[in-house]
């Protein structure tokens, strides 16, 4: 299907199911019309589907294709295959390691097996659908389901997950509880229970077994507890586990457990499910449900929905003719918003790091702060940090304290969470980047003396380190200023195979902190920490220009390849891991040579051009991993950036705007490259600062910070700005003669002085303004 085409059909469709009447307050222009959250769903992660969600929310209805699957390793694709065209359920939660609560409606023959995706002849409950009958967007989905010409259309509250279905006339109308089955990344399941009760409720929990959790907290489960009411009672019911149906039973015990309610309708008929959540305990579920839906039916919370959205989706306009550029904007922005979302209850009740139940502070009887899942932070500074402190301070803030939370309950920072388990993912931890970025810039409404507390720990102490909070190697990183190199190892011992990267992380990591202690008058820590943060310097090998993994005994190990994955290098190689020196490029440049530096860079990107920037057309999360250039993963999404910082920002501004056009697209498969790992929102938020013209290499985390500038892909963008914590009201992004052929910026004038380096305060952006940017066809390096 042609990209235009699918997105013109699919905003007519959004915009009959959201309206576009403009309300008081409301421009005419509903923005939850450009956001597509089928774009990129080939091979895509469990939580990067859920239309139904709310911004940051716990409760995340959507649909799911393959999800009862599972996956081996925890991070492979599973839920919805834009490849696939049948729906096996609709899941309520969709989270990093987290997922289950399935509700699936069926007419006919009662079945209570899904069946495989694969299936030519129809085993199971799952039913065929016609992508032409979904309509998806942010905070609403509704698909027809063909085999039972039911139509399904599945919302949101914070914590309330609503599902409704419209079902036939008939009298063998079913609506299944599907609960104790693997769902996405939730792992194998432990045990679970259903119940039917006597007031008409179905309730129950799921215990599962994550396999990061497992992996980075041996022993610790994850356990999923839900309420839910409808609107209709049902003629009958039973519970089934597999195949095995127990009719008018009312509760059932053990893995794969579930619940089915069957309806005789003479005419057609639909029926509302609204379904409280918690990672608590079914009473908070309930309570939860009590708090945000007592009263709310399914239209209002979609209307709540859709205005809340619009609000947090309205903080950053962009104009352009190019409404393609638009979808690839606002749907970027929207998945910066929907990943790392609620795991504490309304009355402050959140899951602990020790399996026990813990609880907030409140005040005005609400939680002085949230707790967050979370995805580990492993090159967010280059992404949703920056977003987050440009236009969603207040959520920055709170995460951070989310953070603390778990530092105060177990000791340490952990950037990966899952019910606030250990689940750190690439066993490292960059979450002081994103502390040290809000602070430096200005948001410091969190406890700063326990996060500085907990970021020099992060930091410096490598003593009974947990493996689930990353950075196992610091010991060794503090003792010989670097990570040094084994070729094998499993657990603990795996992380020295990667003992370049975790070198240019900390170095990277320390750095930041350092420029906090420094601020603070810290200056044993921050000469300690300085020190630290040349551990780069200690593995570049200037025989062969590049970063190269070193032994204990201060050897380059032998037979080195640059282009070798995993021989020192997570997820990548030396040729892009050597510019992971975003605190120090002058030094870099220095060693390497600036032309050699810059022609590098620029070749690499010439070469890299023809594989779309990354794995070429190959589906998979790992494609580009071998190559000189992976857009698709997080060590590279800086380097582009990088040549404004060694004298040739034309270059970034050509390289940037051609990542843009070309690695970005617009359907279910070439959406972040094709089939790449979005990793709750980065590869979308990348798209979303680097389309303005906004991005820093250092994440934000300098002393005095700055946004390096590029060349946006829109005439104006106008940021709002929280008052709350910035003194201005917006920052406004002015392009004059951008066209296509205009691809070079020729000057910048910040409310109406020019620039004369692609950099711009903080501090400036900050108070607000206008920043004005004049673009022609020929390259410009000194303004």
């Amino acid at each position: 299907m042609k990209s235009i085409y699918y997105i013109c059909i699919m905003c007519l469709a959004v915009l009959q199911a959201c309206g576009t009447t403009a309300t008081k307050g409301e421009t005419a222009e509903t923005l939850t019309s450009y956001v597509e959250p089928r774009i990129g769903t080939a091979h895509c992660r469990w939580f990067h589907f859920t239309p139904g969600a709310m911004p940051f929310g716990m409760a995340k209805p959507g649909p799911s294709t393959n999800g009862h699957l599972g996956n081996a390793s925890g991070w492979e694709a599973t839920g919805y295959d834009y490849r696939e065209n049948s729906i096996e359920g609709f899941p309520c939660l969709h989270e990093f390691q987290v997922g289950g609560i399935v509700l699936m409606p069926t007419t006919g023959k009662l079945i209570t097996i899904p069946g495989l995706p694969t299936d030519s002849i129809k085993t199971g409950y799952r039913s065929h659908f016609d992508r032409a009958n979904e309509v998806a967007t942010a905070g609403y989905y509704s698909v027809l389901l063909d085999d039972y010409q039911i139509r399904a259309e599945v919302t949101a509250t914070p914590r309330v997950a609503y599902q409704r279905f419209h079902f036939p006339k008939g009298v063998d109308n079913h609506l299944l509880f599907d609960i104790g089955n693997r769902q996405g990344e939730s792992g194998a399941v432990a045990d679970a229970f259903v119940s039917y009760t006597e007031d008409g409720r179905v309730e129950g929990w799921v215990i599962t077994l994550p396999e990061y959790v497992k992996k980075y907290q041996p022993g610790a489960q994850v356990p999923l507890y839900f309420s839910a009411v409808l609107d209709k009672q049902p003629s009958s019911f039973g519970t089934f586990q597999g195949e095995k149906q127990q009719p008018g039973a009312r509760e059932l015990k053990g893995v794969g457990a579930g619940v089915y309610l069957t309806y005789d309708f003479p005419e057609a008929e639909s029926v509302t499910a609204k379904i409280g959540l918690s990672y608590t305990s079914v009473e908070n579920a309930r309570l939860n449900l009590e708090a945000e839906a007592k009263d709310l039916s399914f239209d209002e919370a979609k209307e709540q929905a859709h205005r809340t959205w619009e609000e947090y989706l309205g903080r950053i306009r962009v104009e352009t003719s190019k409404q393609e550029d638009k979808v690839k904007f606002y749907t970027g922005l929207y998945h910066a918003l929907l990943g790392r979302g609620l795991a504490n209850d309304v009355n402050g009740a959140y899951p602990k790091n020790d399996g026990s139940i813990g609880q907030l502070e409140m005040k005005d009887g609400k939680p002085v702060h949230n707790i967050y899942n979370t995805d580990a932070a492993w090159g967010a500074q280059w992404n949703l940090s920056q977003l987050w402190i440009m236009a969603y301070p207040e959520y920055i803030s709170d995460y951070i304290s989310s953070h603390l939370q778990a530092y105060e309950d177990a000791g340490w920072l952990a950037d990966g969470l899952a019910n606030n388990r250990y689940v750190s993912g690439v066993g490292t931890n960059l979450l002081p980047t994103i502390i040290a970025g809000a602070y430096e810039c200005g948001i410091r409404d969190f406890d700063t003396k326990l996060a500085y507390e907990a970021c020099l720990k992060n930091e410096l102490d490598g003593e009974n380190r947990p493996f689930g909070a990353g950075k196992v190697n610091t010991k060794e990183f503090v003792q010989y200023g670097y990570v040094p190199h084994a070729d094998e190892g499993e657990g603990y011992h795996e992380t020295f195979m990667f003992s370049a990267s975790h070198t240019l992380e900390y170095s990277y990591s320390a750095w930041a902190v350092a420029q906090w202690a420094k601020q603070l008058g810290d200056t044993a820590h921050y000469n300690q920490l300085m020190y630290l943060s040349k551990g780069w310097e200690r593995l570049y090998d200037p025989s062969v220009n590049f970063i190269r993994p070193k032994k204990k005994d201060g050897q380059f190990v032998d037979n080195f390849n640059p282009m070798q994955v995993w021989r020192g290098f997570q997820e990548g190689n030396a040729w892009q891991y050597t510019f992971y020196v975003p605190h120090d490029v002058q030094g870099l440049v220095g060693k390497v040579g600036a032309d050699v530096f810059n022609a590098r860079l620029d070749s690499i990107f010439t070469v890299s051009q023809k594989m779309i920037f990354s794995g070429g057309k190959e589906v998979g999360a790992f494609a580009g991993l071998q190559t000189l250039y992976n857009q698709g993963n997080q060590p590279c999404l800086h380097i582009s950036w990088l040549f404004n910082e060694a004298g040739r920002p034309s270059l970034t501004q050509k390289w940037v705007r051609a990542i843009l056009n070309e690695f970005y697209g617009t359907d279910g498969i070439h959406g972040y490259g094709y089939g790449q790992d979005e990793d709750q929102g980065q590869l979308g938020v990348w798209y979303v600062i680097s389309s303005m013209g906004l991005f820093d290499v250092k994440g934000l985390t300098d002393s005095q910070p700055s946004f390096g500038l590029g060349a946006p892909l829109f005439d104006k963008i106008t940021i709002q700005l929280n008052p709350k914590y910035y003194s201005g009201k917006e920052f406004v992004i002015q392009v004059k003669g951008n066209t296509p052929e205009n691809g070079y910026v020729q000057q910048y004038r910040l409310n109406g002085k020019p620039l004369h380096e692609p950099h711009l305060p903080f501090a400036s952006f900050a108070e607000g303004g206008v920043l004005e940017m004049e673009m022609g066809s020929q390259p410009k390096d000194l303004y």
